[in-house]
C-alpha cells in the first residue's frame, strides 16, 4: 500500500525524472538563457530594462500555467525553465550593469538567499528531493530555488569569466571538472545524492553561459562566430526536439519508488548534514583562493599604482571613433564587426581597468551597452547610434585625459605630420587625374607609414592623433572602395589635409 502511494506521488510530481535527459535540456536551457538575453539586448534593441520587464513578464506568464497543470507536463516546465534562465540572468546583469552593484556582492546575496531557501525548504517540508514536489508549497519552493540557483550561477560565472579574467573556455573547463568530481564522488563516495544534485544544478548555469559565449562570439574573440541569432535558434530548435521526444516516450515521467531514499535520507541525517559542511567548505576555500589568486594577478598587470583610467582607454577611443565614421557613412556592417571588436577588447580589460578605478569603470560600461544595443539592433538607427557613440566617447575621453602623456617636452604634432600632408597631396593628384590605381598605392604607403609612427604620435598628442586617425580611415575606405567616386575621394582627402595640416603648423 504504502509502495503504491509513494508511486502515485511520484506520477503527481510537477518536475521530471533526474536522467541524462533531465541534464541535457537543462544546458540547453541555460545557454539559451545567456544567448537569448543578449539576442533581445543588444541584436533587438530593447536595451536592459525593457528586455527583463519583457522575460519577466513571460516568466510569470507561464509559471502561472506551471502551478495550474495538475502533474507534470513537458512543453509547460520546460518552456519554465527556459524563461527563468533568462530572467535570473538578467536579474544579475541589472545589479552589475544598470545599478553598479560589484559581482562579488551579488555573489554573497545570492548565495545566502539560496541558503536561505534551502534552509527554510527543509525546515517546512523535512526533505529537498525534487522527487516529492506534488504539493503547492513545495513547488515554490523549488522554483524559487531554481530563480537564485541562475542569479548565483550568472554572478559567479560572470565574476570568475570576465572581471577576473579567467575567461569563457577555462571557466567552461574548469566547472566541467567541478561537475566530474560531484559525480564521482555521488558514485563511488556516497554523497548523498540530493546534495550531489543541487550542487550540479547550480554549476551548470555557467557551464551553459560559458557553451553559449563559446558559439556565438565571432572567431576573432576566440569563438566559432555562430552569433547569438544563430545559437538561440539552434539550442531552442534542440530544445524542442528533446521536449517532442520526452512528451511521445514519456521516459522522464517513470515512476519509481522514493521509499529507499526517504528511509535513507532519514537514516543518515547527520552524515547527510556532515557532507553539506564539508562541501559548503571546499567551495568556499577554493572559491575564495581563486578569487584572491585571479584577483592579484589583474592587479600585478597594471603598469603603476596610478588611481584613474588616464591614458588606458586610446584603444577603446579609437574603436568608437571608428564606429562613428562607419555610422556617419551609412556602414552599418563594419560598425557591426568594430562592436564585436569593442566588447571583447572591454571584456578582456575588464579586471585590469576595473580594479584601477571600479566607479569610472561602471560609468563607462554602461556607455557602452547602449552603443551595442544601438548598433546592434536589427534596423539600426543612425541618429540612435551617433547619439550613443558621441556620449560615450564624450565619458571615455574625459577619464582618458591626462596631463602628461608626453615621451618627450613637445606637447603637440607640430611639425611630424609633413610626411603625411606629401602622400595625401600625391594621393589627390592622382585622384584628379583620375588615377585610382596611383591613389590606391598611396593609400597602402598612408596606411603603412601611419601604423608604424602611431606609438609615437599617439604618445604626443592622443587627442588629435585619434582625430586624425579618423579622417585618414575615411580616406582609405573611400580610395579604396570597388568603384571609387572622385568627388567622395576628393571630399575626404581635402577633409583630412584640412586637419594634418592644421596640427602639423
Amino acid at each position: 500500500m504504502e509502495t503504491k502511494q509513494n508511486e502515485m506521488k511520484i506520477l503527481l510530481s510537477k518536475v521530471p525524472e533526474v536522467a541524462i535527459f533531465f541534464w541535457i535540456i537543462k544546458v540547453l536551457c541555460t545557454t539559451v538563457g545567456e544567448t537569448f538575453a543578449d539576442f533581445l539586448n543588444f541584436n533587438l534593441g530593447f536595451g536592459l530594462t525593457f528586455t527583463t520587464i519583457i522575460m519577466g513578464l513571460a516568466f510569470f506568464i507561464v509559471l502561472y500555467f506551471q502551478f495550474r497543470a495538475a502533474k507534470y507536463v513537458p512543453g509547460i516546465y520546460w518552456l519554465t525553465v527556459v524563461l527563468i534562465s533568462v530572467f535570473g540572468t538578467l536579474v544579475t546583469d541589472n545589479l552589475t550593469d544598470a545599478m553598479g552593484v560589484p559581482l562579488e556582492l551579488s555573489t554573497v546575496v545570492f548565495s545566502v538567499l539560496l541558503g536561505l531557501t534551502f534552509l527554510f525548504w527543509y525546515l517546512s517540508e523535512k526533505t529537498l528531493s525534487i522527487h516529492s514536489i506534488y504539493t503547492r508549497k513545495r513547488e515554490i519552493f523549488y522554483w524559487l530555488t531554481i530563480l537564485f540557483t541562475f542569479a548565483l550561477g550568472t554572478a559567479v560565472g560572470d565574476l570568475y569569466s570576465e572581471q577576473l579574467g579567467l575567461g569563457y573556455l577555462r571557466t567552461g573547463i574548469t566547472v566541467v571538472i567541478i561537475i566530474a568530481c560531484v559525480f564521482l564522488a555521488w558514485k563511488f563516495l556516497k554523497l548523498d545524492g540530493i546534495l550531489a544534485f543541487w550542487v550540479a544544478y547550480i554549476l551548470t548555469r555557467p557551464l551553459g553561459a560559458s557553451l553559449g559565449d563559446y558559439l556565438s562570439q565571432p572567431k576573432v574573440n576566440g569563438g566559432l562566430g555562430l552569433g547569438t541569432t544563430v545559437t538561440s535558434v539552434i539550442f531552442l530548435i534542440a530544445i524542442l526536439a528533446v521536449i517532442i521526444f520526452l512528451a511521445v516516450t514519456k521516459i522522464d515521467i517513470t515512476a519509481k519508488s522514493e521509499t529507499a531514499e526517504t528511509n535513507q535520507a532519514n537514516g543518515s541525517k547527520k552524515n547527510v548534514f556532515t557532507q553539506t559542511i564539508v562541501v559548503l567548505c571546499i567551495f568556499l576555500v577554493v572559491g575564495i583562493g581563486g578569487y584572491v589568486r585571479l584577483s592579484n594577478n589583474a592587479a600585478s598587470q597594471t603598469a603603476s599604482p596610478q588611481a584613474t583610467l588616464a591614458g588606458q582607454l586610446t584603444d577603446f577611443v579609437k574603436i568608437e571613433n571608428d564606429m562613428l565614421n562607419a555610422v556617419n557613412s551609412n556602414n552599418f556592417a563594419s560598425a557591426k564587426k568594430r562592436a564585436d571588436n569593442l566588447e571583447h577588447q572591454w571584456d578582456i580589460s575588464e579586471p585590469k581597468l576595473r580594479k584601477i578605478d571600479s566607479t569610472t569603470w561602471t560609468k563607462i560600461d554602461g556607455t557602452i551597452d547602449v552603443v551595442l544595443a544601438a548598433v546592434r539592433s536589427t534596423n539600426p538607427d543612425a541618429s540612435q547610434s551617433k547619439s550613443a557613440l558621441n556620449n560615450s566617447l564624450s565619458v571615455l575621453n574625459g577619464a582618458n585625459k591626462s596631463a602628461s602623456q608626453t615621451a618627450s617636452p613637445q606637447a603637440t604634432l607640430a611639425g611630424q605630420l609633413t610626411d603625411f600632408v606629401k602622400i595625401e597631396n600625391d594621393m589627390l593628384n592622382a585622384v584628379n587625374s583620375n588615377n585610382f590605381a596611383s591613389a590606391k598605392k598611396g593609400a597602402d604607403n598612408l596606411e603603412h607609414q601611419w601604423d608604424i609612427s602611431e606609438p609615437k604620435l599617439r604618445k604626443i598628442d592622443s587627442t588629435t592623433w585619434t582625430k586624425i586617425d579618423g579622417t585618414i580611415d575615411v580616406v582609405l575606405a573611400a580610395v579604396r572602395s570597388g568603384n571609387p567616386d572622385a568627388s567622395h575621394c576628393k571630399s575626404a582627402l581635402n577633409n583630412s589635409l584640412s586637419i594634418l595640416k592644421g596640427a602639423n603648423k
